[in-house]
Order: structure tokens, then sequence, then C-alpha cells
């Protein structure tokens, strides 16, 4: 099945029937996540994979409730860094340099012309920055998710203070962006599962400009 194909399957799957997903499975879903392209490389998100179900359990509430979040198979929470510091863009570049090969410093001239200006912004813009390409990654998930025929819910709907304090991101310079619930569809029980997949047409999406 095509890539197009697989999208055009899924969707964002209401009701769940609680059937675990093979953990290679969630694993090759996590590596397109890790594959990413990200700004400059920086990479600045996590994914945190939660199976445990009482652990999910103290999250639904944080979730408004979505039974999503307790009949999934697995939760990957999307975290970006709260800021970049030279620590850590400093790791990136030595990384790139020694899986690359190269003599270590190669890199200082564009890593020090970038942390000049990541220094001009704020911390808030530093995680708005990593959380847009934490949206990268997850958009990846998902599709990976599709390809592989696994149900995939991406949930915005969470206290974000209250999901970061519970699994202790703020110790780890991280804060939530948003979740994907992994899972099978429910399909006596999903209302959505027999409707028509609607999108905006492609004359009103598209701008040509040629």
């Amino acid at each position: 099945m095509s890539l197009l194909q697989s999208l055009q399957w899924r969707y964002a799957t209401k009701k769940m029937n609680g059937q675990p997903v093979a953990q290679e499975t969630v694993d090759y879903i996590i590596e397109a996540a890790r594959f990413a392209p990200t700004s400059s490389g920086l990479h600045p998100f996590k994914v945190i994979e939660i199976a445990n179900p009482e652990l999910k359990a103290k999250i639904q509430p944080i979730a408004f409730g979505q039974s999503q979040i307790v009949d999934s198979s697995h939760l990957l929470v999307f975290a970006a860094y709260d800021e970049y510091t030279k620590e850590r863009v400093d790791a990136v570049f030595s990384q790139q340099e020694e899986e690359r090969g190269l003599p270590l410093g190669t890199s200082d001239a564009y890593k020090n012309q970038l942390f000049d200006s990541l220094q001009q912004q704020t911390k808030q813009q530093h995680f708005e920055h990593a959380a847009r390409q934490a949206y990268i990654g997850f958009g990846l998930a998902i599709a990976a998710a599709a390809e592989q025929k696994v149900d995939a819910t991406p949930m915005e709907g969470f206290n974000n203070a209250q999901l970061d304090e519970l699994l202790n991101l703020p110790a780890l310079g991280l804060k939530s962006v948003t979740i994907l619930a992994l899972g099978y569809r429910d399909i006596e029980n999903d209302w959505l599962v027999n409707l028509k997949k609607v999108r905006i047409s492609k004359e009103n999406f598209v701008l040509n400009f040629n």
C-alpha cells in the first residue's frame, strides 16, 4: 500500500480496543520520528514511550478523560527542549563531527553563529522553535503508524503543565508538546470509523504561483 493510501486509511481514532501493538512496530514508529529532519540538525525533542497501565490511568484525567489514553497500547509523548543551552548545541555538533570523522572544531564557525543568534531570543522563543521541530517528528510517526496499519490518535487536549509535573519533565529540561496514542480501532464502538474522510479540496489547498 502506498503512503497516500495509508494516509487515506488512517483517521483520528476515537475508540481503541485495548489490543497491544507489537514492540517492534512501536520501535519502527519511533524510529520514523528519530529520523525526522530538524533545524540545523539540533533534534531538540524527545519521545517518551508509555505502556504502563497505571501511568496511563494517571494521565487520563490530565487529558480530560479521553478514553484513548487508557485504551491505547502505547502513548508517545513528544516533549521539546525548554531552551537551547550551549551544552546542548555543543553536543549536537560534537556528535556530528565524531560520527562523520571530521576534525574536532570543524563546525565551530557555523555553530557559534547559530548560538549567537539563539542568544538573541527568549527562552519561550527557544521552546516554540523546538516544539515546531517536534511536530515534524510527530507527523512522520503518524505516517509510519499508518504504514504499519496501527491506529494513531494525535492529542493536544491535555494540561501540559500537569503532564510535565507527572512525568518530571522540568528536571530533564523538557516541556510536553503533544501525545500520540497508538493502538487498534474498536470497530463496533467508534462513531468515526465508517465516516468518509473529509479534507479541503486540492483546488482550495494549493496556491499555484507557476
